[in-house]
């Protein structure tokens, strides 16, 4: 596991707490990294695309 630190707004923050304690999800850090997967994952392809283009164009250039 890996912790990081980020700043959040304080509405976001009470309305995750407030899932938490509910019992929609067992704690915060469950919550941010649920979240955090679910938002990488509807992403994929944007970031895939991303790459490649970086490679390509860094590919093209042959500057190291």
């Amino acid at each position: 596991m890996t912790t990081i630190q980020a700043l959040i707004p304080d509405q976001l923050a009470q309305q995750a707490r407030a899932l938490v304690t509910r019992g929609w999800i067992g704690n915060f850090d469950e919550l941010v990294a649920e979240s955090l997967r679910r938002y990488l994952e509807s992403h994929q392809e944007v970031l895939t695309e991303g790459f490649i283009r970086e490679d390509v164009a860094w590919g093209l250039k042959g500057a190291d």
